[in-house]
């Protein structure tokens, strides 16, 4: 070998290492701002009185059957129908799988793409095309071209344009996944709050249906009297007009407790003519909800989640808005055989090979990377202004609901005391109008203020559930010692709920 050739080779090599070399550097610098969670403010405890106590552990994972709390074995199997049948949860399962797709594909663009090409024809030159040497007369002639060989596109991301995709790829799919969970949540206590709703007015109708009962009762009585002579007309009007009025309360709570059915049947994933659910009264007490800290909600909640990793997202595209004012720099070396006969298609002397890099630098664009930037830089101050926004939700939602549990368990004693003093007064009406010390609007007057007394005190305990739950939501979920379960997919389930 010469020695200049020698030199020659070598000092392509060197260049070409340098060219490595620098690529190699650029490739570390990643143009926009990294991304930095901003502190929320976040209020050192709860306004709570004797009623509740701190979680232990604080920190313990959210638990994905929290409703078995509840000890009800209908609930249990509406939620269990709800998380294999519910579209919506279906929905939310495809959107994050769509997510992580998207995450696989920005991925991709980080390694070098090969691609196999291959190409035959047959081809006839003409005889009276255009010459190119005045001294060479053209001459018609028919060919075979054969290619073959792979070639190679790689992006050198010089300047972290997608580095930054990919980094708002996982924040996105990450925030798809909170979304799912966050539709778990929802999904559940929804059921949850319609099933207590539905068993609050079982409760209300039973106590109707007792007041039906007694007031017909009287009226049979007092119809004996009547014919006796003992009482005037007006006693009986004055007690079947009563009665009919229970009658109607108690079917007009019929309409609702079927709406509240039907509510549940679109959640379970079953046609409302379909489904129905047994009624039945509870005797069920809310159970031990234990609040953690404040700071807690930050890690608990997925709608908290899911606005912060939007944040990180929204952050991730600023960089890549500021990475298109850099240059970009794109290798496409390329290697194969060409030849005009299968048979030396692959020999040496038909081997080719190109190597090539497209650089390319914006010199004036009209301002358009500019207004990306600033799009992107308000982007992220959306996302910000959302996730603080929905912090300091979570913190009202979760201080209503443990004011208001709080209020309502006082209201509970209450309530239980009216009914006890209501359930006296009837009796002792009863017994003085017997005696014929007063008058039977007593005894109606009476009657009343008993289903009054009985209604409420149903309803607030109903009250007590259905807030129950709520905080629950607003917590993000219960707590346990076990990892939280997959959502999952839907299935064709039953129709029918004990």
């Amino acid at each position: 070998m010469k020695r200049s050739d020698f030199a020659r080779r070598k000092s392509g090599g060197v260049a070409a290492l340098t060219l490595a070399g620098g690529a190699l550097c650029l490739s570390a610098c990643t143009v926009g701002p990294d991304y930095k969670q901003p502190q929320a403010d976040t209020p050192p405890a709860w306004q709570t009185d004797s009623y509740w106590r701190v979680a232990e552990p604080s920190h313990a994972p959210l638990a994905p059957n929290w409703w078995l709390a509840f000890n009800d074995a209908t609930l249990n199997t509406l939620e269990s129908q709800a998380l294999a049948q519910n579209q919506t949860l279906v929905a939310a399962s495809a959107h994050y799988a769509q997510a992580r797709a998207t995450l696989a594909n920005t991925s991709a663009q980080r390694l070098p793409e090969v691609d196999l090409n291959g190409a035959a024809s047959r081809f006839k030159i003409s005889k009276n095309r255009p010459v190119t040497n005045y001294s060479t007369p053209s001459q018609t002639t028919v060919q075979n071209n054969l290619q073959i060989g792979p070639s190679i596109s790689y992006d050198t991301d010089l300047f972290g344009r997608i580095r930054r995709e990919v980094e708002g790829a996982e924040a996105s799919a990450e925030q798809s996944g909170d979304d799912l969970a966050n539709a778990r949540l929802v999904l559940t206590t929804d059921l949850a709050t319609d099933y207590f709703s539905l068993r609050e007015l079982d409760a209300e109708i039973d106590v109707l249906n007792r007041s039906v009962q007694l007031q017909q009762k009287a009226l049979d009585y007092v119809s004996a009297e009547h014919d006796l002579g003992s009482v005037s007309g007006l006693d009986v009007l004055e007690q079947k007009s009563q009665l009919d009025a229970t009658r109607v309360q108690a079917q007009l709570l019929l309409r609702q407790r079927a709406q509240y059915e039907h509510a549940i049947a679109a959640l379970v994933g079953v046609p409302a003519p379909q489904f129905s659910v047994a009624a039945k009264v509870l005797d069920a007490s809310v159970p031990p909800i234990p609040l953690g800290l404040p700071s807690d909600l930050l890690q608990r909640r997925p709608d908290i989640a899911s606005a912060e990793r939007a944040m990180a997202a929204a952050n991730a595209q600023i960089g890549v808005a500021k990475a298109a004012f850099f240059p970009s720099l794109t290798l496409t070396p390329s290697i194969g055989w060409e030849s005009t006969s299968f048979a030396s298609l692959l020999s040496a002397p038909s081997l080719m090979w190109t190597l090539g890099a497209a650089v390319g630098q914006v010199v004036f664009d009209g301002g358009r990377r500019a207004a990306n930037v600033k799009y992107a830089s308000a982007g992220y101050q959306a996302a910000e202004a959302n996730y603080r926004q929905t912090v300091l939700t979570a913190f009202q939602q979760v201080q209503d609901g443990v004011t208001g549990l709080s209020v309502l368990d006082g209201a509970a004693k209450e309530s239980h005391d009216a009914v006890v003093d209501a359930q006296h007064l009837l009796s002792l009406a009863n017994d003085r109008y017997s005696g014929g010390l007063v008058a039977y609007l007593d005894v109606i007057n009476a009657q009343q203020s008993m289903l009054t007394s009985e209604r409420q005190d149903v309803q607030i305990r109903g009250q007590q559930m259905t807030l129950s739950v709520s905080l629950v939501k607003a917590l993000g979920g219960g707590w346990d010692v076990a990892a939280p379960a997959e959502p999952q997919t839907a299935q064709q389930g039953g129709a029918h709920a004990d």
